[in-house]
């Protein structure tokens, strides 16, 4: 079985292209063919890469800014020139999406119809950056592959249904929780693979494992795994809340909002840009949202750079200490997505004031690069994993667990 996969973000989309026979691999195989589109440059061209298991590579700037050209395009290379790995379209048996949010009208995977494109239109106000980037890829898809092709959406906020209610739930009225007001949690396709990986890598059963997970990437979260469940994260009702992140503020005095706004000279749709867009680590360094310029900056003295790593620093110890306290006990801290996987200083940031627990970080192993790696000491009484995230891998076996129900 051929299954395509859409990973569709505001500014940028991820596609590969999977072949399951009729077991599922213990370990994630390279995909057949993969494409990453960026679209982040403040022009009207999207920068693309494709490339192949068999080290082919295609590398084009493409000028539009239309999400329905873009995936036209990059499945022309699927089956056309020197990523050619299939004989036409026809071969693809399935298609995933990874859709941001699914309220409480999907606490799981769905085939996807009229109605479920709907719930998630109207589910747009809540990830206004993401749900309609994922309903675009969706519908871009109907009109090159058909109707007859089943696609298959997969929820982020699906691995966080099972919050207890007093991490769910805020303390406003409780007029809220009866409008569906609640922590969804995102990022959870990312987090179950996580989890389930490092139960591999420790060769324990998932079930035994108390985990905190730190997803670090543009956008941030933690999450809290006790038996194999989330039991706590960072991301609420929105993917605002919670850790400072590349361009999103994270959680902030809501009393901040009610002054700014009373003030008279902002509109709620330019607080929710600035919120979203121009806060956290571009905000406080006035320079960029990516971790890699925040530390170059820092090496050239820049100060507000390294006030905004400082406070990332803070906040991150701060939730990573609330997992910690909500789990009752630690057996494996894991780092993953762009930054976790990528910075060592930031993972020594995070875990040098964690020694009191005796958690002991490896600080030659943790320079290298140790993807699916344990880089905690040896005697360190909790293991620090860092994981490459498969969140492509882990939407592809959903599709074909859905196809076979």
């Amino acid at each position: 079985m051929k299954i395509l996969v859409l990973n569709a973000g505001s500014s940028s989309q991820k596609s590969c292209l999977y072949e399951i026979g009729g077991t599922i691999a213990s370990q994630p195989p390279k995909p057949l063919w993969e494409a990453i589109v960026d679209w982040a440059h403040p022009t009207d061209r999207a920068e693309i890469k494709v490339k192949t298991a068999t080290g082919a590579v295609l590398e084009e700037s493409i000028t539009t800014q239309s999400r329905a050209e873009i995936t036209a395009h990059l499945l022309n290379t699927v089956w056309q020139g020197k990523t050619q790995v299939i004989e036409s379209l026809a071969e693809i048996d399935r298609v995933g999406h990874r859709v941001v949010h699914g309220g409480q009208s999907f606490r799981e995977s769905v085939r996807i119809t009229d109605a479920v494109k709907q719930t998630i239109a109207s589910l747009a106000n809540l990830a206004p950056a993401h749900n309609p980037a994922n309903l675009e890829g969706i519908e871009s898809i109907e009109k090159i592959l058909g109707d007859d092709v089943p696609q298959f959406a997969v929820f982020d906020t699906a691995f966080h249904r099972r919050l207890p209610d007093a991490a769910a739930i805020y303390p406003g009225i409780y007029d809220w929780v009866e409008q569906g007001i609640r922590r969804y949690g995102f990022h959870g396709i990312s987090h179950q693979y996580c989890a389930q990986r490092a139960a591999q890598l420790l060769d324990r059963p998932l079930n035994d494992l108390k985990l905190i997970v730190c997803h670090l990437g543009n956008g941030c979260s933690l999450s809290a795994i006790r038996e194999g469940h989330s039991i706590d994260t960072t991301m609420g009702f929105t993917p605002l809340d919670g850790l400072m992140m590349g361009s999103r503020s994270g959680a902030v005095d809501p009393g901040i909002l009610l002054y700014l706004l009373r003030q008279g000279e902002l509109t709620v749709d330019q607080l929710d840009y600035q919120l979203n867009k121009e806060s956290g680590l571009k905000g406080i360094s006035g320079l960029s949202s990516d971790m890699r310029q925040i530390q170059s900056a820092i090496a050239a003295g820049h100060v507000r750079a390294k006030l905004a790593l400082e406070i990332y620093g803070h906040r991150l110890r701060a939730a990573i200490g609330s997992m910690l306290a909500n789990l009752g006990g630690l057996d494996a801290l894991i780092f993953t997505a762009g930054v976790g996987e990528n910075s060592p200083q930031v993972r020594s940031i995070a875990c040098e004031p964690l020694a009191f627990l005796g958690l002991k970080l490896d600080a030659t192993q943790n320079q290298n690069y140790p993807i699916d790696q344990d880089i905690a000491a040896s005697d360190s009484t909790v293991r620090i994993l860092v994981i490459h995230t498969q969140e492509d891998w882990a939407i592809a076996q959903e599709c074909y667990h859905q196809s076979l129900q």
